[in-house]
């Protein structure tokens, strides 16, 4: 399939560039399995969707507030995005300037912290000059690494909004934003329904605001992202398949490692297995899915992987239709915008 196939015309007003007042604001459009007519909800009304036996799985990553800015010591601005801690004083990172940035150059961003970078390449090592109390100090002088499409700074809002209420494992450099509705009433009310509630980890990398940049979707390839899977996680979802239940999964990002889970345990020809792994999986229209039943997912960025999955889950034209339908109706968009459920479609 094309690039061209996944994309769609999105009015720029409807790009949700701040959080609703409270999160259980946000719109719901559900989108059936069958040829049934759009429902246009609220997020509170999940709940109605479920039924005791059914499992609904969350992404605890965390985000970290790892965006920080800085000065060249020679002069000029620098702005450094902190992917991953290699070491009490060394980080994978990305950084960005108005001139190139060689290796060895050291960066100031104040009095008593200043790093220096390593070989050229679009991720590269960042090593500060000391540990002390470095990480108490990103807590607080760190931005929320908030999607460039938002088009504004970082402000204290996304600090608590971008990041889901059942957080609880750092890692990740963007939100999985699917959670960003649920708060613990809506999810109290879910487990109310008889539905059971399973956390897993996937930690999204910077990856998710890569584009794909060639026209025949096949040649993509994903960054890899780790994961990771408890043993309680794999008894609920044991119980639920044994059970008859359905399996709801809050965002892409648990569509992913839930999938790549079970790819990973039929190529070794046993059962799921709990354990930390790493998924470069890319699913797309064609896709054959074996965990997920329902997904919860946001609207997404056109010519996106992450399109890709939802059209490979519902059907393209579907899918694109009910984007349509959407923006028609005034959703918003993108990881601060409105939701949809969708169930699986017919194989």
């Amino acid at each position: 399939m094309k690039l061209d196939d996944f994309d769609y015309d999105l009015p720029r007003h409807l790009i949700a560039r701040y959080p609703p007042p409270n999160r259980e604001d946000a719109r719901l459009l559900h989108l059936p399995r069958e040829n049934e007519t759009l429902a246009h909800l609220k997020i509170t009304d999940l709940p109605r969707y479920l039924r005791p036996g059914d499992l609904v799985v969350i992404n605890d990553t965390k985000v970290n507030p790892w965006r920080i800015h800085g000065r060249r010591e020679s002069g000029g601005r620098v702005e450094v995005l902190l992917l991953k801690q290699l070491s009490p004083k060394k980080f994978r990172a990305m950084a960005r300037a108005n001139r190139p940035l060689p290796e060895g150059e050291t960066i100031v961003f104040d009095e008593s912290h200043r790093a220096t970078l390593g070989p050229q390449g679009l991720e590269r090592e960042l090593e500060f000059s000391s540990p002390d109390g470095l990480l108490e100090w990103l807590e607080s002088f760190g931005e929320m690494p908030i999607p460039p499409y938002l088009e504004r700074s970082a402000e204290a809002v996304d600090k608590e909004r971008y990041q889901t209420v059942f957080a609880r494992n750092p890692g990740a450099v963007a939100a999985p934003t699917a959670g960003l509705h649920l708060s613990e009433t809506l999810l109290e009310e879910v487990s109310a329904t008889g539905a059971r509630i399973a956390r897993l980890t996937l930690h999204v990398g910077a990856g998710t605001f890569r584009p794909v940049q060639t026209e025949n979707i096949e040649e993509h390839e994903m960054d890899a992202e780790s994961y990771v899977l408890t043993e309680e996680a794999v008894a609920s979802i044991q119980d639920t398949r044994a059970g008859g239940g359905r399996v709801l999964a809050v965002g892409t990002t648990v569509v992913r490692a839930l999938e790549s889970a079970y790819i990973e345990a039929n190529a070794r020809g046993r059962a799921l297995r709990a354990g930390e792994f790493s998924t470069r999986l890319f699913i797309r229209p064609g896709f054959r899915f074996q965990m997920v039943d329902m997904m919860l997912t946001n609207f997404h960025l056109p010519r996106s992987t992450l399109l890709m999955l939802v059209a490979a889950f519902a059907g393209r034209e579907k899918i694109l239709s009910a984007y349509a339908q959407a923006v028609d109706a005034g959703y918003r968009f993108y990881s601060y915008g409105d939701a949809m459920l969708i169930s699986r479609a017919e194989e």
